[in-house]
């Protein structure tokens, strides 16, 4: 009986765009491409870190897309989001290539209407302010779930 292995891809737009947020939980680092998710927004959330997206007509948000995602792996992404996100399909274009598109999952805001998303969430901002502190919150919470080590 051979079982067959589901391999996943997970559009990122936040805290795992960080190779080493994404090292921590998955003990490794999988393949990426750079791509755009038409049709949302990425929100600040007031009195947290990371970012929240909803559907936005007209905006789009940039992140990326881990490849070969196992349903291990997946699981500990569901777990990491937590039940503030709901796990969807959908349709990213791939900004590496020809703007290829692709079907793949991302974590989306579960409460659409939250009074607390506000603005534009920012990665660039988020590595200096907070990322030192988010890595040492993951590491923990990947020690709770009995994560394989990562090497950080």
């Amino acid at each position: 009986m051979s079982g067959t292995v589901t391999m996943h891809s997970v559009f990122v737009y936040g805290s795992l765009m960080a190779d080493d947020v994404v090292r921590l939980l998955l003990n490794r680092i999988p393949q990426t491409a750079s791509a755009t998710l038409p049709d949302f927004h990425r929100f600040s959330i007031k009195g947290r870190v990371y970012p929240a997206i909803i559907p936005a007509k007209s905006d789009k948000v940039s992140g990326k897309v881990l490849f070969g995602i196992t349903d291990d792996e997946l699981n500990v992404l569901d777990e990491f989001e937590d039940v503030e996100y709901e796990r969807e399909n959908v349709q990213v274009l791939l900004t590496d290539s020809s703007d290829e598109k692709l079907q793949t999952k991302t974590y989306v805001w579960a409460k659409k209407d939250d009074p607390d998303l506000y603005g534009t969430w920012d990665f660039e901002e988020w590595k200096q302010l907070h990322m030192e502190g988010f890595l040492k919150m993951t590491k923990e919470f990947a020690e709770e779930l009995n994560l394989p080590k990562s090497e950080i």
